[in-house]
């Protein structure tokens, strides 16, 4: 089975009814270009559905020869392919390499000058050719079979050479492309792609790949953002402050003192060390507004907030500013597993984690200013993680 696509001339095309932005009078040309590209990207989907369709027992072999292969620790999976079957490979190797399964590119012309030298025994090759017959990759089965222990095709071509010296065959069958001549690789790439983006994310789950596993491989950016752990932005050592809850409000901010930038609250503890309060800057204001001055002399556990919200270690950043953000705190203190203080997040720290809609904190903007708009703006910021 053959997908026929065929393109209307630009002349004949039209927005269907209901879709997109209505077209002013005599913008046509624009509405014709839109149909053009819908019916490009249906056409697309339409091939991969046609994929789908078609795998067989063929893609679960190729699953258990990869996992079987490359975890045992030396092994990886080596990937090749030509002409925009290479760009593809680059493609599919960042992703198996994303998702726990280590992977990289052999060029297949250098290939055959010196660079079959980065190959292991214990690699897995992935082969990749639309036709299966580029002169490129033939003359390259032979060393592939010689210096790896496997080799998988993924190909259109089930009667090709690449698919009948390969150890297992991913056929996605024949496929007409997408190009209004029927030339660019278009289609046949979309459905390397797509069966990469499916070897891979098999593997990951075969592997029980966690997010802290993805986190790992992922320090920087929005998908860093996403899974940094608290411990990545929190305060601690010096810069916290913690007195004993027994004190006296006077006493403790006498003691507290420190140089550089301090936190806005107080972590107070009991006589085994654990966290049982918090005390702001704001509460104290409040005490001295209220000319509640005997408080300043009483303990200060009779003001604090006792059992205050808190985050164990190793939980995420995005975690912790949904409580912020639910609770409409500044100050989120990080206890270990024995309830003692470990940190503490203040909503100021996360003005450099988390950009302000619109863009980032203005150098003009004071360290307040950010933090209130932080506050404003953490549903979004949440929503972009």
């Amino acid at each position: 089975m053959v997908l026929q696509v065929h393109l209307p001339p630009t002349s004949e095309m039209t927005v269907p009814p209901g879709e997109g932005t209505p077209v002013p009078p005599g913008q046509e040309k624009w509405a014709s270009r839109l149909d053009s590209a819908r019916q490009i990207v249906r056409a697309e989907a339409a091939a991969l559905e046609l994929v789908a369709q078609r795998l067989d027992n063929s893609f679960l072999q190729a699953v258990d020869m990869l996992q079987r292969l490359t975890g045992r620790g030396t092994g990886r999976v080596c990937i090749t392919g030509a002409g925009k079957s290479a760009d593809v490979g680059q493609k599919i190797a960042g992703t198996l390499n994303s998702t726990g399964t280590r992977a990289y590119v052999l060029d297949a012309t250098k290939a055959m000058h010196g660079d079959l030298g980065m190959l292991h025994p214990d690699d897995v090759a992935l082969i990749l050719s639309h036709s299966g017959e580029s002169e490129e990759i033939v003359r390259l089965l032979g060393p592939l079979r010689e210096m790896v222990c496997a080799l998988i095709a993924l190909t259109g071509n089930a009667h090709g050479t690449l698919a009948r010296q390969a150890d297992v065959a991913i056929v996605y069958g024949p496929l007409e492309e997408v190009c209004p001549l029927g030339l660019a690789p278009s289609a046949s790439t979309t459905a390397m792609i797509a069966l990469g983006d499916a070897l891979a994310f098999t593997l990951s789950r075969e592997r029980a790949f966690t997010p802290e596993d993805f986190a790992r491989f992922h320090p920087a950016g929005s998908l860093g953002r996403k899974l940094l752990k608290v411990e990545s932005v929190m305060r601690r050592g010096s810069e916290l402050r913690i007195a004993a809850a027994n004190d006296t409000v006077r006493r403790v901010f006498a003691q507290v003192r420190h140089p550089g930038r301090r936190t806005g609250a107080v972590m107070l503890v009991d006589e085994a060390g654990r966290l049982c309060g918090l005390f702001t800057d704001s509460d104290l204001a409040r005490l001295i507004e209220a000319r509640r001055d005997a408080a300043l002399d009483r303990p200060i556990r009779e003001v604090m907030t006792a059992n205050p919200i808190t985050v164990p270690v190793g939980v995420r950043v995005g975690d912790a500013v949904e409580l912020l953000r639910r609770y409409h705190i500044s100050e989120l203190p990080v206890i270990d597993e024995e309830g003692r203080p470990a940190g503490l997040i203040d909503i100021t720290d996360l003005i450099s984690v988390y950009p302000l809609r619109g863009g980032w904190q203005s150098p003009e903007m004071s360290e307040t200013q950010g933090a209130n708009a932080l506050h404003a703006d953490l549903p979004a910021a949440r929503k972009s993680a």
